[in-house]
Order: structure tokens, then sequence, then C-alpha cells
């Protein structure tokens, strides 16, 4: 067993055996989990394989398996799975436990992030993943407070991206410091806090962000259809 696959397991193993726990149930919502992880990792999976092939990283052959799709040992394609069921299940979990409450919300100063990302990622175009990753943020930024400002109100999104960067610091530190993904620097600003370079953290929080966005919206919407019939 490769230990990208050891990775995986262990990132979704808890989440997992509390999905029955009776107050959360979080087992109910897995078809809202199945559509956020159909609609948004697919997504990344195809950038990932994008990016593979022109060589903004490649993968260690000493820690992944010797099976792939895309261009992609399949542990990370799993990784876009095991991932979001996780990130999910803590949303899920904070929601139970925390009480509602609004973040004040100025639709301008998020338009003018939205703004100074894509402004930046045109300017670090020659940078790959950089770019693209810059680009991929202001676009969450710009739907949401556009279409759909509710989960940039909400505090029980901000507390699950605090939560989740936590796990996000161990699991990139592994992937980076043995490392299991090797980062082409010419791609990227070159910046590492730790071993990981500072795009994944953009990355991580574009990814875990529309994995949310998109939950919540399949979430409300079939929800509200229930309660129309």
């Amino acid at each position: 067993m490769s230990f990208y696959l050891i990775l995986n397991l262990s990132i979704i193993i808890i989440p997992f055996l509390f999905s029955f726990e009776k107050n959360i149930k979080f087992y109910k919502k897995l078809p809202f989990l199945f559509l956020s992880i159909l609609s948004v990792s697919s997504f990344y999976i195809i950038w990932d394989s994008i990016a593979t092939t022109y060589g903004n990283w490649s993968f260690n052959k000493e820690f992944v398996g010797n099976f792939s799709f895309f261009n992609l040992p399949v542990e990370e394609i799993l990784f876009f799975i095991t991932v979001p069921y996780s990130c999910i299940f803590i949303y899920e979990t904070v929601m139970f436990y925390l009480k509602e409450k609004e973040i004040s919300f100025i639709k301008e100063i998020y338009l003018l992030i939205t703004l100074l990302l894509i402004a930046n990622s045109l300017y670090f175009r020659s940078q790959n993943y950089t770019a693209v990753v810059l680009l991929i943020c202001g676009i969450f930024f710009m739907i949401t407070a556009l279409f759909y400002s509710k989960i940039l109100k909400s505090i029980f999104y901000w507390v699950t991206i605090a939560i989740t960067f936590i796990p996000f610091l161990i699991v990139n530190y592994l992937l980076t410091s043995l490392p299991v993904v090797k980062y082409n620097n010419e791609q990227t600003w070159g910046v590492r806090i730790l071993t990981i370079p500072i795009e994944d953290f953009f990355y991580s929080f574009s990814m875990i962000s529309f994995w949310l966005l998109a939950y919540d919206f399949f979430k409300s919407k079939f929800s509200e259809t229930k309660i129309k019939y």
C-alpha cells in the first residue's frame, strides 16, 4: 500500500466513522456531497491532469502506486474524494454545534479583492500555477459576491475554512516534505511556508470554498424543492 493511499485513508476514516452519529446524521447528506464532488472535483482533476502534463508538478513514484488515470496516480484522484468528504463533514459538524451568526458583508470589498486577484493572475501569467490559482480564487469571490453572498455572510463557512486549514497544513507538509508532489519552481513564486508553496494556500482555499458553495447550493435547492411538494 502506497504512502499516498494511506494518507487518503487517514483523511477520511474518522469523518466516515462518525457519519452515522445520531445527531449529525451526515449519511443523510451524502447526495448533496456527491453533487458537490461531481461538480467541483471534476474541474480540479482536469486542471490537475493538465498541470501535470505541462510540468507544473510531478509525483514521486516512491510514494504512489502503479495505477494512474488521466496522467494522475489513482491516489491523487482519490484525494479529490476523501478531502471534500472530510471538509463537508466538518462543515456539517460546525453547523450542528454553533449558532449561525451573520458576518458583515460589503460587496464592494469582495469585488475589489476579485479585481486584485485577477489583475495579479494576469501579471504573473508566465507562472502557470500562480496565475491559475489566483484567477480561480478571484472567480470564487466574484460568484459569491454577486450571486451567492449568503455563504460569505455565514460564520459556518468562515469557521469551517479556519478549521480545515489545520489538517491542510499537516497533509500538505507531508506531501511536500517527503516529497510526494514535486513542484516546478519556475511555475510558482518560489515562496514556501515550511515546505508548502504559498500558492497551495490559495489552491486549498478556492477548492474547499467551491466544495462548500456547491454543497450549500445543492442542499438548499433540493430542500426547497422538497418543501414545495
